[in-house]
């Protein structure tokens, strides 16, 4: 009967790792056709690339990633690239969708992803210089600042490029993912003339953020289409701490107001927190719209009536957008716009 020795780990350990070579040797096919079947190639038959793929479990064989660089041009990996701080990017869970949707999409590919962070109006040379010195092969950018200049610094670089979110320049032919954020702010203003509100105002976002930006000029819309005037308007950063600043102003200068629009759920909170602590009630006194649709709930349980943003689904959208441009370098890629709808909760029903 014949056994097999089982060698000791520290003997195994020490053995040499397997070489292409090796692997060719075990399936059976040539040093070339090994080489493409770890690479992807597309003439290798079906069963050359079984074998290799028996060969590869059967040795541990594990691609040089060096050499397999420099023969497919490939990196291997694409940057997320954030212009936020790190504190933003961790607590708020706008990011974390963005995060869950890119890896979504990258799941059944070799690619991994890249988390590239920096504060607002930072220089960005450094970013630049990675993107552009070979470690990726292409980058989504997220939160876009007019401060920021990513639109043509990242195009003078070649790396393929995808936006979540309209860019600042409208010429630019760079492809984004975005929902039609003037749209959400319409819905808004007419669902809350629609109750009967006649005092309106809104928590805008940062003005140098297109989605803040495009969600004001909605809004504003809205309300002339209602026939009611373009009221007061403060900003915030979209966080729940801002909207809560930003609503403390816009009361104090209209306190008549029965109705808010807030450009994200996280400022949303933070209104309805204020109107609380003037023992005023959401929604009976002040009916409250957020933008986001992240089943954010308020205290006491009460839902947020709010603007949906699929931002999963964006992300896992610029995600295919980015992996079909670098699939297809030159390709033209058209814009992805996601239609806004209302969802209506407890803030603004009462």
């Amino acid at each position: 009967m014949n056994q097999k020795t089982i060698q000791p780990a520290a003997a195994r350990a020490t053995r040499p790792l397997p070489t292409l070579e090796d692997l060719a040797r075990a399936a059976g096919v040539s040093r070339s056709t090994a080489s493409r079947a770890i690479n992807g190639g597309s003439r290798v038959s079906p069963e050359a690339q079984a074998a290799v793929d028996a060969a590869i479990l059967e040795l541990g064989y594990t691609p040089n990633r060096a050499a397999r660089t420099l023969v497919t041009r490939r990196a291997g990996s694409v940057a997320l690239v954030i212009p936020e701080p790190d504190a933003r990017v961790m607590m708020d869970p706008y990011f974390a969708a963005v995060v869950t949707g890119v890896n979504q999409a990258l799941r059944d590919t070799d690619l991994q992803l890249v988390l590239l962070m920096s504060r607002t109006g930072d220089d960005s040379s450094r970013t630049l210089r990675y993107l552009g010195g070979g470690h990726v092969d292409g980058a989504i950018v997220v939160s876009h600042h007019r401060s920021d200049d990513w639109v043509e610094t990242l195009g003078s670089t070649g790396v393929p490029t995808v936006f979540i979110g309209r860019p600042w320049d409208r010429k630019s032919e760079l492809p984004f993912v975005d929902v039609d954020n003037f749209e959400g702010g319409r819905l808004a203003a007419r669902h809350l003339a629609g109750l009967g509100r006649t005092h309106l105002g809104t928590v805008a976002g940062p003005s140098d953020m297109t989605a803040a930006v495009d969600r004001l000029e909605g809004w504003r819309q809205g309300l002339k289409e209602a026939g009611l005037p373009p009221g007061p308007v403060a900003y915030g950063d979209f966080t729940t701490a801002g909207g809560a600043d930003a609503a403390k102003s816009l009361l104090a200068r209209s306190p008549e107001l029965d109705g808010v629009f807030a450009a994200s759920d996280l400022m949303a909170l933070g209104v309805v927190d204020l109107v609380r602590s003037m023992k005023r009630r959401v929604p009976e006194d002040i009916a409250v719209v957020g933008f986001d649709n992240r089943a954010i709930l308020a205290a006491n349980g009460l839902g947020l009536t709010t603007v949906a943003h699929p931002m999963t689904d964006m992300a896992a959208a610029a995600a295919q957008l980015l992996i079909g441009a670098i699939g297809n370098p030159g390709q033209q890629l058209e814009p992805v716009i996601y239609p806004a709808e209302l969802v209506v909760r407890g803030s603004t029903a009462g």
